[in-house]
């Protein structure tokens, strides 16, 4: 391993991210797309706006790709030849991870980036095959953990069964492992990550988008609305939402999420929401909206007088922040990041994920104090921009790539 420059330069830095299966150009909202695409394009966006030069590396999906393209961010994305040029499920991309590696290390041993950030655990894989060599310090954020899958998913998990050692190795050797969360550090400390290699910097949220749209709020006659979002799959809770719905008089439910609303038919999960709402007898009171782009998200969740964001399980939990940037109060499970954004009584509540827990309650007490409502909004909108705008993430994640990297200019570059 050669040993790096100890020489501080005072030019930009240059950063190379890998993303095997979540490019930054993705449409959002398909199976293997959603927060850790945005997560990648948004902070690659800030950094280059900060005036370094970053790379994002992600596996090239279709022919028609262009072999390196230019964002009008001001980053570039470099499609890398690994496996077929089609699109291939995340779970089943790990033997295309040595080509995908090999492929770094030529890259890298001609143009050296003076630091490699890793974006999910088999893009930390091939990020250590091609930066190792060449003493190239790697930062590694997971976005999840397959520990944490495994436990709750048991034999529903499609992970492959190597993903829990080759996170274990690539979290113990990456020079610096971000967390995005308290609950991610507990996980890491218990696979054996020492707490010294681990930083918490949360995800973002874009303020400027999402925030409360005029006129967008409903009063009465309309029914109190009840809103939930996120990809349709069974560990999003949201037939709970639906259940609570019966006990919540004068107030509907839409659900976000999933593929376009004209397809939803064919969604094995709609199908069985459907059914869970006409077993409640709120089928009239539900609405599944499928796919609802980010650009109308914001005036939706401004909409609404409560957002319901219920998974059994998550790694972080991009909506409630989302919602708080929006001034809506949201009723979150006491799971993972919604344990650090979510704060009870100030910006809404926290209920556990057990199932007999009286959720409606919750809802019910929230939506009859519309005053503590307009409280628990505006108290939300101030947390996100305190600890949640993008800049600050941007920022926190400098300073780790300042402490790895000879590069002073890493925290302190334009803006």
């Amino acid at each position: 391993m050669r040993t790096r420059s100890p020489n501080t330069r005072t030019a930009p830095g240059r950063i190379a991210m890998v993303s095997e299966h979540a490019s930054p150009l993705a449409a959002l909202g398909g199976p293997d797309a959603g927060g850790q695409n945005v997560y990648v394009a948004e902070l690659a966006g800030r950094l280059a706006r900060r005036g370094h030069r970053v790379t994002v590396y992600t596996r090239r999906d279709s022919p028609d790709l262009p072999d390196r393209i230019r964002t009008a961010d001001g980053y570039q994305v470099v499609h890398v030849p690994a496996g077929p040029p089609a699109r291939v499920p995340k779970d089943e991309l790990l033997a295309h991870m040595p080509s995908f590696g090999d492929f770094l290390g030529r890259s890298w041993a001609l143009d050296p980036p003076d630091v490699v950030h890793a974006h999910f655990w088999m893009s930390g894989m091939a990020a250590l095959a091609g930066a190792r060599p060449l003493g190239i310090p790697v930062v590694q954020t997971f976005h999840a953990l397959g520990t944490v899958k495994r436990r709750h998913q048991g034999v529903d998990d499609t992970s492959p069964p190597e993903r829990l050692g080759i996170e274990r190795s690539v979290g113990r050797e990456a020079a610096r492992v971000l967390a995005t969360c308290a609950d991610e550090v507990t996980e890491l400390r218990a696979m054996g990550v020492p707490r010294r290699q681990v930083s918490v910097v949360p995800c973002g949220v874009d303020t400027d988008h999402f925030t409360a749209m005029p006129g967008a709020a409903r009063g009465a006659p309309a029914p109190r609305r009840l809103l939930s979002v996120g990809r349709l799959v069974p560990r999003k809770g949201f037939d709970r939402a639906i259940r609570a719905l019966a006990h919540v008089p004068e107030a509907e439910l839409l659900v976000a999420g999933g593929p376009e609303e004209g397809l939803l038919f064919a969604d094995p999960e709609a199908e069985r929401l459907r059914k869970v709402a006409e077993e409640c007898g709120v089928a009239d009171r539900v609405r599944l909206l499928g796919c609802v782009s980010r650009e109308e998200m914001p005036r939706l969740m401004s909409s609404a007088d409560l957002v319901l964001s219920l998974p059994h399980y998550e790694p972080f939990g991009i909506v409630p922040i989302e919602a708080m940037a929006c001034r809506t109060p949201v009723v979150a499970t006491a799971v993972g990041g919604q344990l650090d954004t979510v704060v009870p009584g100030v910006t809404g509540a926290l209920v556990p994920t057990d199932e007999g827990y009286d959720l409606a309650a919750v809802v019910r007490s929230l939506l009859d104090d519309p005053a503590l409502l307009a409280r628990l909004g505006a108290a939300g909108r101030e947390r996100v921009l305190a600890r949640y705008t993008w800049d600050r993430v941007a920022e926190g994640v400098s300073r780790v790539y300042a402490q790895l990297s000879s590069v002073s200019s890493l925290t302190g570059a334009a803006r």
